[in-house]
């Protein structure tokens, strides 16, 4: 183990980057650290590298763990050496005079032959220490059960030492005193029972070879009555549950199907076989058997549903046209069977008894140094769900990401793709995507208009009123813009001009219509400006010449006389038009202008 962890280091020590490597050292120095038979803290402690390390000799007949015993019991009465397989049998030393052995070995064969069960071997544990979870003690692992007189009790192995010092399993004394005595205690099995004697008599591997047959015979009825059993309770559920006829629902129905009808005739065959009584030989050597094929039925369960729900996925998002989550879909349903894949390889190694906790550890160490060279793939992928399951953008959105100002063309696995106003095409990693700012202008329900003029200094302040109300008056007459945001406001006083600050909101979402109501907009308030008497202000300087007649006096005093009129007949709008005005003025500019178009 140990030198297979250094191999693996190595190999990617040499392959990675100075940063890389820095970690896989600490990473090399921390797994051998922490390895066991490797002391942590003084030398002087050698009590786990003891116990991975026995000093004590093989058991000849593998008796030094609870699998190892089971396996040995059961070979040696299918080579019918109940000598030998009485080795495997605590008898009591006190009455070890008055226990034959062999008998009770034989016994016990028929009592499991007859309905007992042991668990399956890759169930047992196959350490030295035995189970130590189960709640029985550090010397006792329960292995099975059997049936006397119409009363079942459990089957149990406890530990004993060796003369070596080394642990022995062995079926504890108080299994062996509940075996009857005598061998005709235990009836005639069913299956020898409607068998021909010559098929009983006939052995192949210690087992009748009728029971042979008999077995092929209950495979085919188990298969066959979970066949039916299923079918019906299909049509049933079929015709007594409407939702059932929906697609998603008999996609589920139809992915549940085999997986439990496959379970059913394995569950029918293991009872049927014990109730008969076929040989615990035959039983436990199809014992592993059956546990791989309930760990398949249950890896096809997981696989059809991921297909059915993928599929109806994949349907819905088809028909809503949303290929950023289809490509998410169809992305996990792939990674989730490469999961259903590897897990049941794992599970399968381990059910057939090889130790695949060095390769676990190995691949750990690989997958440790792969996810170094994979960070930006992995955050990516992160990324992509991110936008998927958080939807701050969609294709054909107009947004604005970092100094990237665009369109959404496409949302993929790894990137986003944005097409610019100088049709280029920018391609962002979804990593980056989803950590920067997005500011999406599709989704705004009103476009702003808020431009600030800046009238001339020598502007008076009865102009400055003048043009606050005409501004206003436009903003509350234009059909375009929202009165309940409209505002004109004498802002301060800049370097070189009088600022006046328009703030409304035009009532459309579509850019190019906001371009032309603002244009209008403009326009018109220009026209005001210039009836006000006043003109826009610029950051320079003015030099006036003996010819330069400076304002309009003609205008000015008109705008003043304007402002008078307001003023004595109450009908200044300032601070603030009146409810009344703006009702009045409400819509009653034309737009757009049929003068203009002429």
């Amino acid at each position: 183990m140990t030198h297979l962890l250094s191999y693996f280091h190595c190999l990617f020590l040499k392959r990675a980057s100075a940063p890389g490597r820095i970690v896989l050292l600490v990473l090399l120095l921390f797994t051998m650290s922490t390895l066991p038979g490797q002391a942590q803290e003084e030398p002087k402690d050698t009590t786990v590298a003891e116990v991975l390390t026995p000093d004590w000799p093989l058991d000849s007949l593998g008796r030094r763990t609870p699998r190892g015993t089971v396996q040995g019991f059961i070979k040696s009465i299918a080579d019918e050496n109940y000598d030998k397989a009485a080795l495997y049998l605590n008898l009591d030393s006190t009455l070890q005079l008055e226990q034959d052995g062999a008998k009770l070995a034989h016994a016990l064969q028929r009592l499991l032959d007859q309905g007992g069960e042991i668990i399956p071997y890759s169930l047992i544990n196959d350490t030295y220490s035995g189970r130590e979870d189960d709640n029985l003690g550090p010397n006792l692992d329960r292995v099975g059960s059997a049936t006397v007189n119409g009363e079942e009790f459990d089957l149990f192995l406890e530990k004993l030492e060796d003369p070596e010092g080394g642990p022995i399993w062995l079926f504890s004394s108080q299994t062996v005193q509940r075996i009857p005595a005598v061998i005709e205690q235990a009836s005639k099995p069913l299956a020898d029972k409607v068998m021909p004697q010559v098929a009983v008599d006939t052995k192949w591997n210690g087992v009748p070879v009728g029971q042979w047959f008999f077995l092929l015979l209950i495979v085919a009825l188990a298969y066959a009555a979970s066949w039916v059993t299923i079918r019906l309770v299909v049509f049933l559920i079929k015709r007594g549950w409407r939702r059932a006829r929906e697609e998603h629902i008999a996609g589920i129905i139809q992915a549940f199907t085999l997986p439990l009808q496959l379970y059913l005739a394995l569950w029918l065959f293991i009872a049927t076989t014990q109730r008969v009584g076929i040989s615990i030989i035959v039983r436990q050597q199809f014992s592993q058997l059956t546990v791989l094929i309930g760990l398949m039925v249950f890896l096809l369960l997981l696989w059809r549903l991921i297909e059915v729900m993928s599929q109806y996925l994949e349907r819905r998002l088809t028909r809503k046209r949303n290929q950023a989550a289809l490509s998410a879909v169809l992305f996990l349903r792939r990674g989730s069977k490469i999961a259903i894949i590897v897990f049941g390889i794992i599970a399968f190694l381990g059910t057939l008894g090889f130790d695949v906790t060095t390769g676990l550890a190995a691949l750990g160490i690989g997958g440790i140094a792969l996810a170094l060279g994979a960070q930006k793939t992995v955050e990516n992928f992160v990324g992509s769900v991110t936008l998927i399951a958080d939807q701050p953008i969609r294709v054909g959105d107009f947004c604005k990401v970092g100094d990237t100002v665009g369109t959404v063309e496409t949302i993929g696995m790894r990137s986003t793709r944005i097409r610019t106003n100088d049709r280029t095409v920018v391609t962002i990693p979804n990593g980056d995507f989803s950590s920067q700012r997005i500011e999406n202008f599709a989704h705004r329900d009103r476009v702003w208009f808020h431009p600030t003029f800046g009238v001339r200094c020598d502007t008076s302040p009865d102009q400055i009123r003048y043009l606050l109300v005409e501004l206003r008056a436009i903003l509350y007459a234009h059909p375009k813009i929202d009165p309940e945001s409209a505002r004109v406001r004498f802002v301060g006083i800049g370097a070189s001009s009088f600022n006046l600050e328009v703030f409304s909101y035009v009532m459309t979402a579509d850019f190019n219509e906001f371009l032309e109501i603002q244009e209008d907009l403009l326009l018109r308030m220009m026209d005001v400006i210039d009836a006000s008497g006043s003109g826009f202000a610029f950051p320079s300087q003015t030099v006036y010449l003996g010819r330069d007649t400076g304002l309009s006096e003609e205008k000015t005093q008109a705008s003043e006389e304007q402002v008078r009129q307001w003023r004595e007949a109450g009908e200044l709008q300032l601070p603030k038009f009146t409810p009344e005005r703006i009702q009045e003025l409400r819509n009653s500019i034309q737009y757009p202008d049929s003068k203009a178009k002429s």
